[in-house]
Order: structure tokens, then sequence, then C-alpha cells
């Protein structure tokens, strides 16, 4: 099976892949994030410092991107910091569309939790967003919880246990 390096404190890169992502998913009609979003101003907060910008290396390449937070403030409040790993903004490059990459990015984030003694990881996506959420679901997380806000949109909270 094939294995994913992560490659932390590379936020250009990181940023440089999303927007690159992104635009791919807006040209095939996807709600995908705004490059607006996709900046180090509207990317980087409290738990999201430069060193949590990661990218997967697969076969030499640039595979994927993501931050990888150990607190989360704005979804996980109540957590203490390091009870979790926190994936945000994770993308893969399209070359590498289609073989598990969910699967292999969560099996290497695992490994960095067990260093680290955390015994979780965790995301969040928008509830109807049904594709990605049967992405995670097939990757083994399991949705703990919803938040619903007053514009009538939900945010699904998924856990995965390390």
């Amino acid at each position: 099976m094939k294995k994913i390096e992560i490659q932390f404190h590379r936020m250009d890169e990181a940023i440089s892949l999303m927007r690159e992502v992104a635009a791919w998913g807006r040209a095939q009609g996807y709600r995908v994030w705004p490059d607006e979003w996709l900046t180090p101003e509207a990317l980087l907060t409290p738990d999201a410092q430069a060193e949590n910008f990661c990218i997967g290396i697969l076969e030499g390449e640039i595979a994927c991107a993501f931050i990888l937070q150990w607190a989360d403030r704005d979804y996980w409040p109540a957590s203490p910091k390091y009870e979790a790993a926190y994936l945000h903004k994770f993308c893969v490059r399209r070359k590498f569309a289609g073989i598990g990459m969910t699967k292999l990015v969560t099996e290497a984030i695992g490994a960095e939790c067990r260093k680290r003694g955390i015994p979780y990881i965790r995301l969040d996506t928008g509830l109807d967003e049904k594709t990605v959420r049967k992405i995670y679901l097939n990757a083994g997380y399991k949705i703990v919880d919803i938040l619903d806000y007053p514009n009538g949109n939900s945010m699904a909270l998924y856990e995965k246990e390390v």
C-alpha cells in the first residue's frame, strides 16, 4: 500500500495547492472556498499558525495539502489543546484523486497523533456536502455532532479514534 509523507510548515505550497484545487472545483460547478479565503491573512489564526500548514508527498510529488491544528476553538471550543488533531482545508491534486488519498492522509495523521499521544482526528464540513460526507464516512470517521446556524446552514463534526 502507498504511504504518504506529511511535511509541516509548508504554508506557501499548501495555499497554492488549495487555490489550484478550489479553481478546479469552481470550474466543475462545485461550491468550494473562494480565493479570498485562501490567503495567509484569512487562514492564519491563533490555532493555525504557519507550522500547521502541511503538504503530503506521494511518489515524490505534492499530492495534497491541508491545515493540521492541535486545537480548534471555533468548532470544538470545549476540547483542550492536544486532545485531537483537527484537519482543515484538505484538498487533493487532481492527478492523485480517486486513489484513496483521504485514507492515506488519515493513516499518516494517525501515526503523527500516536507519536504525540493524541487520541482523535477531527474535522468539519457542511452537512449538505453529501459527496464529502461519504468520503469521510468511508475513511472511518463518524459524525459526532451537528451545528445548526440561524441562516439555515449546518456543519457536521466528524471524529475518528486513532
